[in-house]
């Protein structure tokens, strides 16, 4: 084996690396080869100068991760490298076990003790199930966090926090650091105290990845038009011309407003001008009646078309000409593809995270492509421009503070 297969920004973030920490890396930094060469490093193996294989019985190794990445075997492929497996091999090789499963099997493993756990694209925000079986299980093991989004607000860390023995609970953490608004029916944030503090505490956990991409990345606006007389009428009356009754959600509105947008014919039309000149694209929506439309456009070629959504989990085609559709939830993360330098997005999704999950598909460190090109279909409606001031604001668009306004 040769240890050209870890970059240096790799192997400089493993020696920076310690029980309880974050590895941030950007999407397409490698950051599950570093976590895996860490446990492997610290269980007494190493690449440098030579190979050297893990100590006899070390622990056994966890890894939570999404369900796509799990289901697509990824992390076997990242495995290998290290001359791991999951299967009976590796406990004649070494005598432990690797299991790989989602996170929302993590309460199976609550229980566990004495190995190491790799959490993979960080799902421990808030304070639900799977923040509590984080918590359960980092008292008893060693465990790191990849992420490459580790956290918008002080609040987003609060699990970590508490995991390495920051805090006693999220009721510390509140007492000394959170400051709630008086004015509003539920609680919200007005600032934070001591936040000196606070960065003192993420510094010393969250391990950047010193990671220089050779890709450009080139993001460009189409702004399509769209029927102002129906947008305007049912934002004015609240009604909805799908279902011909009222509107009562703000949720409800916001989706009919991005229904009359999106369906807009001109917004087909220059899909199919930019698929003109791009021969394999990846397109990204939100809606079932966006697959419709995309399924049943009039391709100028003979182009094979698959799909990754909750419907149907087809892998991208081997052919010189052809399209993924791909729904943001399903397909965000878990995947990638060297095989085109080019992204469209049908519709905006309104997290911004998963915008930047979804754009780095095809930013890979393994990419033959210098230039990158994402095309963000969009219309200078007030639902458009607004979830766009919202991303590019580096936050999620928020349905009923828009509707309010």
């Amino acid at each position: 084996m040769s240890k050209e297969f870890l970059y240096d920004y790799q192997k400089d973030a493993v020696n920076r690396m310690k029980n309880g920490c974050i590895l941030n890396g950007g999407v397409g930094s490698g950051k599950s080869r570093t976590a895996l060469y860490y446990y492997f490093k610290e269980q007494g193996g190493s690449i440098d100068p030579d190979f050297i294989p893990m100590k006899p019985f070390p622990k056994d190794l966890y890894i939570i991760t999404t369900a796509r990445k799990r289901d697509t075997l990824e992390w076997e492929g990242e495995l290998g490298a290290f001359l791991m497996s999951t299967d009976d091999k590796q406990k004649k090789r070494y005598g432990n076990k690797i299991i790989i499963d989602s996170w929302n099997n993590i309460k199976k493993y609550s229980d566990i003790k004495d190995s190491f756990f790799i959490f993979d694209e960080q799902r421990v925000i808030g304070y639900g199930a799977w923040t509590k079986a984080f918590l359960k299980i980092a008292k008893s093991n060693n465990w790191i966090l990849l992420s490459a989004t580790p956290g918008d607000t002080w609040s987003d860390y609060i699990p970590v926090f508490i995991a390495n023995g920051f805090y006693k609970n999220k009721t510390e953490f509140v007492r000394e650091h959170i400051i709630y608004s008086r004015y509003t029916k539920y609680p919200k944030i007005d600032r934070y105290l001591n936040t000196g503090r606070l960065i003192r505490l993420r510094d010393r956990i969250l391990i950047n990845m010193d990671f220089e991409r050779k890709t450009t990345p080139h993001h460009i606006d189409i702004y399509t038009g769209y029927d102002k007389i129906i947008y305007k009428n049912v934002l004015k009356n609240r009604w909805d011309p799908y279902k011909d009754e009222p509107i009562e959600q703000a949720s409800s509105l916001c989706y009919i407003l991005r229904r009359i947008v999106n369906e807009s014919e001109d917004r087909v039309v220059s899909l199919l001008e930019i698929l003109e000149k791009c021969p394999r694209a990846i397109i990204f929506y939100n809606f079932d009646y966006e697959l419709d439309i995309l399924m049943n456009l009039n391709l100028p070629d003979n182009r094979e078309v698959r799909q990754w959504n909750g419907h149907k989990h087809q892998p991208i085609p081997n052919t010189d000409k052809w399209l993924y559709l791909v729904q943001y939830n399903a397909g965000a993360e878990g995947w990638n593809c060297i095989k085109t330098d080019t992204i469209i997005f049908f519709s905006q999704n309104y997290s911004y995270k998963i915008m930047e999950q979804s754009s780095g598909r095809i930013d890979r460190l393994n990419t033959p492509y210098k230039d990158l090109y994402y095309y963000h279909l969009k219309s200078r409606s007030g639902i458009d421009l607004a979830i766009s001031k919202a991303l590019t604001e580096k936050r999620n668009f928020n349905e009923s503070r828009w509707v309010s306004w």
